[in-house]
């Protein structure tokens, strides 16, 4: 799969490895001028977060470790003050990560002490990279709980020490940055929570791997760029040519939720909006929608019922999208309502909330064979019914079951996609 243009491409961690080796092995481009970049990259970010006062660079024993020793070298350079703090004896660095502790001017570096941190206007974390993997053991986890005890903002580097950079999964202790310089390109973990929400501002640093590469990723990043394939209307257009959305949902005190859907779609440019809901809801749709459509629906108890999918299909004969769900309800003929339609849209398809719900038990089973897109946009709580899984289990590991959901098919093969939102 190739990823649309308007998206940035995020690297896990063993696509990230592919792309060094690459561009070190056939670009023959030095490991350590790699490097050097990183860590000038990292030093300059730590000096926009801090441009003044101690900095403690707390470094392990990979090229994570590396990078957090060039950054000290040119902050050292420029003039800060900046303590090396190793959670390893140095002697146990390899590599380029080695030659740069013999570049390093000043102080040597001391072995970690949870109270120099007390001293630092700012902290730099590189203990784990990219490979990380799990919960973080001895003596990882102390250092990361000193570092996330400190009252110094912490910059990491390329991810936070804890975080799983290809999943964005946190397992046991990990670091809040307030900011995270990442190398190359993103890394999925850094705006996939749990993880997103320990990486801070994410600064992506050009370190020269050239333009390619054997990698292909899977994952990307929404870019503003997916604008500029919206439809836009010309002097030309009407309502009737510029698309037309139907927004099936509503029920008794969640009207709300419908509203906002057609209004969203408003927005987007659809020319013609109407909403299918209960019939006695009609006034609290259109005080609301000024520029929207409503078609009062069959109802039982104040929710849209199995008697309403004729009128319904009807109603949607000449739409271009259906949005299915929003503010449905739970009742079990709203349900039954769903389930029917779900059989019966003929259109591309956004399938939300309740309508997800309804899907509890039978999904994938439940979704038919279509030949348009069909669009999930399930939260933790929803994901997890569809999946049978526990909704903390989902945000523990949100990648993985959105992954899981995503190519579920029915044996009439459907075409559908879903997140976690």
């Amino acid at each position: 799969m190739r990823l649309p243009r308007w998206m940035e491409p995020l690297l896990r961690a063993d696509e990230m490895r592919e792309v060094d080796q690459w561009a070190i092995e056939t670009r023959e481009i030095a490991s350590l001028e790699l490097m050097e970049r990183a860590g000038e990259g990292l030093a300059e970010v730590v000096s926009q977060r801090a441009p003044a006062g101690r900095v403690a660079v707390v470094c392990g024993k990979g090229n994570n470790g590396g990078d957090g020793l060039v950054a000290a070298r040119l902050l050292r350079q420029a003039g800060r003050e900046v303590e090396v703090l190793v959670v390893w004896p140095p002697e146990w660095l390899q590599g380029d990560a080695k030659e740069q502790l013999k570049r390093l001017p000043g102080p040597k570096p001391e072995p970690f002490d949870a109270e120099r941190l007390g001293r630092a206007h700012a902290i730099v974390d590189a203990v784990l990279g990219t490979g990380f993997e799990g919960a973080p053991r001895e003596p990882v986890d102390a250092v990361i709980a000193a570092m996330e005890g400190a009252k110094a903002a912490v910059v990491a580097a390329d991810v936070p020490s804890g975080v799983n950079a290809s999943t964005g999964e946190v397992e046991g202790a990990a670091v809040h940055a307030v900011a995270t310089a990442t190398f190359h390109r993103a890394k999925p973990g850094l705006w996939l929570n749990p993880g997103k929400a320990y990486a801070g501002a994410v600064h992506v640093v050009d370190i020269g791997v050239p333009r390619g590469g054997p990698a292909k990723p899977q994952l990307g990043l929404l870019t503003p760029a997916v604008l500029a394939d919206m439809p836009r209307r010309g002097a030309a257009s009407t309502k009737f040519s510029s698309g037309n959305v139907f927004v099936l949902g509503g029920s008794t005190g969640l009207t709300g939720a419908p509203s906002m859907a057609a209004l969203a779609a408003m927005r987007t440019g659809a020319g013609y909006v109407t909403v299918g809901a209960p019939a006695s809801l009609e006034i609290s749709f259109t005080v609301r929608l000024l520029e929207a459509m409503m078609v009062g629906l069959p109802e039982k108890d104040g929710a849209l019922s199995a008697d309403a999918v004729s009128g319904a299909v009807t109603a949607i004969g000449r739409a271009d999208a259906v949005v299915l769900g929003p503010g449905l309800g739970r009742a079990p003929g709203a349900r039954r309502f769903a389930l029917e339609m779900f059989e019966r849209i003929d259109v591309p398809l956004v399938i939300d909330a309740d309508g997800l719900n309804a899907l509890a038990g039978c999904f994938p089973e439940d979704l038919p064979q279509r030949r348009w897109p069909t669009v999930l946009t399930p939260h933790a709580g929803e994901l997890g019914r569809l999946l049978g899984v526990d909704p903390e289990e989902v945000e523990r590991a949100r990648l993985k079951h959105a992954c899981a959901a995503a190519p579920r098919r029915s044996p009439r093969p459907a075409r559908a996609t879903s997140w976690p939102g």
